[in-house]
Order: C-alpha cells, then structure tokens, then sequence
C-alpha cells in the first residue's frame, strides 16, 4: 500500500468513483469515509481499484467518540477489517458525538468540555486503538452557537485526551474559524490556543472545507507555518463539488506548503 505523503489531497465521495477510475487524475492521495464501504459492494470494489493507485486514509463518522457509552462493537469490528485491507496511514473521526443507546444522530454533536467527558472520550480512544491496534486522530468539531462556559476550554481538552491516550489531532481549519466567529472571538487566537497547548508532533493532519474563505486561507498559512508542513485535505460535506474545483484548490494549498517545505518541491504519485 502506498503512504501518505506531505501533500494535498482530495475528499473522494462516491460520485467521483467512476471518474477517477477512468482518468486517474494526479492526485496526491484520497481520504474517504468508511461508512461508505461498509456493507456496500460496489463501493468496496470501487475503492479495491482506487487503493492500487492512491494513498487512502480513512475519515469516519461513526464512532461516536463523545459518547457516554463504548463505541458500538460491530461498528468498531468492521472498521477494524477496513483497515486491516487496505492499511491507511491515517484513521480518524470527530471529537463529537452522534449515538445514544444505538439511535444515530443525523449530525456530529460538540460535547460540554468538562471532567465527566473528558473521562468518556479517553476511555473511548483507548478502546478504539486497542481494537484497531493503531493511534488515531481526532477532528476538532464545528460549532454553530455558544455553549455553556466550561473549566476546559477546547485546545486544553484535546491536549489532556492526547496526553492520556497518545492519539493524534487533526485540525480543522475551517471549524476552528466558524467555532471562534460564532463564540465571538478571535480566530487567530484560537488557532494560537492550539498551537500553543497542543503538541505540535500530534498534528497530523489538516482539513480545509472547499471554497474556504480567505480568512480561513490565511489560518492555514498561520498554521504551516508554526507547524511545518503535514498532509493536508480538500474536503466538502454538502454541495459535491466538481472534482476539477477540488483539485483547484488542493493545487492551491500544494503552493503554499512548497513555501514552508524543505524540499520545495511538488509531490509524485505512482500510478
């Protein structure tokens, strides 16, 4: 299986598939959904032809992280086969939750940062890297309003799960800007808060939502900068995007990490 490389990469949906399949685009690598591939054969032989010519990493949705029960054991044992196939070097969901006692949640919930969730969360990554034997990252998640004033604020809650858990953070720029905008603060000191409380080894991984505002560019530049380069994702939830819009934009992060990297160099692909 091919590795990740520091470069930018496209979110692949499922209405890409055939179109990749035919023209094999040059494309750093995909991130996909694996509850996408669960249970669903023609997406699975999509992706086994896809997987011979791309690095994949896996984004779930799934696991409920935030939840006050364990994630659910099949859920867990069939993500667990995915990556045991296809062997990405990156797996991760959301600091969220969206499952109570087995009802699903049609959206990704942010969770209260206190003492009580923050006992559920770690208790939750242990068991998820027990079982698939591997660290994940975990995805600072969108928020649309103020919540209730907690002892931790985000950045010091993901810090404590990563100290207690050895997981990863995958940063997502564009929640992180929406987050600090719709609490009424800074988004420059957030993203700072981050960089400052987190380790900067546990990033591994930055999301940056397709037609991202200029501010948001401008974080991300902020970002690289204090962290070095890491890979990085175009991604889209809502209004599939044209792939060829996709590629625009990951070409445009592609420019501004040759500016932070050593080699400087545009990224290779074996297809």
């Amino acid at each position: 299986m091919y590795s990740i490389p520091v470069a930018a990469g496209v979110g692949l949906r499922p209405q890409h598939h055939d179109w990749v399949i035919q023209h094999r685009p040059r494309t750093a690598w995909f991130e996909v959904q694996p509850e996408a591939f669960i249970g669903n054969g023609p997406l699975r032989s999509d992706l086994e032809m896809i997987s011979r010519h791309y690095p994949l990493s896996l984004h779930g949705v799934g696991l409920s992280i935030g939840s006050v029960h364990l994630p659910e054991h099949d859920h867990l044992q069939q993500l667990r086969e995915l990556v045991l196939r296809f062997e990405p070097d990156l797996v991760s969901d959301h600091l969220s939750w969206s499952n109570v006692a087995g009802m699903h949640l049609p959206d990704l919930l942010p969770l209260p940062y206190t003492d009580e969730a923050l006992h559920a969360v770690v208790r939750n990554v242990h068991r998820v890297q027990e079982v698939l034997k591997r660290e994940i990252l975990l995805e600072n998640p969108a928020k649309y309003a103020a919540g209730p004033k907690t002892r931790l604020r985000e950045a010091e809650f993901l810090s404590e799960v990563v100290l207690r858990t050895g997981c990863g953070v995958l940063l997502d720029i564009n929640n992180l800007h929406e987050r600090a905008v719709n609490e009424g603060n800074c988004p420059i000191s957030e993203l700072e808060a981050f960089l400052a409380t987190l380790p900067l080894e546990s990033f591994g991984e930055i999301h940056l939502g397709s037609s991202a505002c200029p501010e948001v560019w401008s974080l991300y530049q902020r970002a690289i900068g204090r962290l070095g380069v890491v890979p990085t994702l175009i991604e889209w939830d809502t209004g599939i995007a044209d792939f060829a819009l996709l590629q625009a934009e990951a070409a445009v992060a592609q420019a501004l990490m040759d500016q932070y990297s050593p080699q400087g160099g545009a990224f290779a692909v074996a297809v």
